[in-house]
């Protein structure tokens, strides 16, 4: 399967300001590119790459003021197939895990997994280890909270998520991957693309999304607890320890959003 990726984001800019963009494909899936994947930003803006903490790929760059555009347009080859289950998998002892899982177990800004402890035991403990406890919790999620675009709020963490019982994909999400934690399962936040192939169009078609990875056995496997089903055609952009660390873009000063347009479309 063909994947037309794209985008075109504009910002309006008082006074130059410094952004960090992590809108590359990840390098897992560059060998799936069907050309160049580069940010392509207004010419005499110098932009360059680098690999963050977390082997994603960011591009800085200082916007003078006036409109910045930042666009993209590149095919992606994909198996076609839904996000693999692995209804066996095992978890992983503590002692057990790779050393650069550990990190993935801890507490990060939208996940309080000291508060949320408590909680997690009482509604999982019980669950069946692996795997199952994994699903369980993506159920759990995706039935009790509700999804709302007019209710996103960027400052929303799990502990809110849990209290509310409602958000959008990253709410869904950031409450998963603190319950999984709690529970000793490393959990990692992730975002990309999510076209809306294989299922019923949607009213809000899809674009840029959360999801996130547990790792499990001896691998890190896609879940999602927005909707919870197998997917077809993620296409990861980058991961790290929640929203935090993988915004679309991070500008340090003032750039307001003037157009976001997306484009993750079967090919035929």
């Amino acid at each position: 399967m063909l994947i037309r990726l794209g985008y075109d984001i504009r910002f309006t800019i008082a006074q130059p300001v410094p952004i960090v963009s992590l809108l590359s494909v990840h390098p897992s899936r560059r060998h799936d590119l069907q050309g160049p994947d580069r940010v392509t930003v207004d010419s005499g803006i110098e932009a360059t790459e680098y690999i963050d903490a977390f082997g994603n790929i960011c591009t800085r760059l200082v916007a003078p003021p006036g409109t910045l555009r930042l666009t993209n347009s590149v095919v992606v080859q994909d198996s076609g197939r839904p996000d693999p289950i692995g209804a066996d998998a095992r978890e992983v002892p503590i002692e057990e895990l790779p050393p650069d899982t550990l990190r993935f177990l801890m507490a990060s800004r939208f996940c309080e997994v000291d508060l949320l402890s408590p909680i997690a035991v009482e509604l999982f403990g019980a669950a069946p280890r692996g795997w199952g406890r994994v699903a369980a919790i993506c159920e759990w999620v995706n039935s009790k909270v509700t999804f709302s675009y007019p209710h996103a709020r960027p400052t929303r963490t799990a502990l809110d998520v849990f209290t509310e019982r409602i958000g959008v994909c990253r709410d869904f999400q950031h409450l998963a991957i603190t319950f999984c934690r709690c529970l000793n399962i490393p959990a990692r936040y992730a975002t990309g693309y999510l076209g809306d192939i294989g299922v019923p169009l949607s009213e809000s078609p899809m674009d840029f999304s959360a999801w996130f990875e547990a790792y499990l056995e001896d691998r890190w496997w896609t879940f999602d607890a927005r909707h919870n089903v197998p997917r077809i055609g993620r296409v990861l952009i980058a991961t790290g320890l929640d929203a935090t660390d993988v915004a679309i873009t991070t500008s340090f000063g003032s750039a307001k959003l003037s157009h976001f347009e997306v484009v993750t479309d079967e090919i035929g």
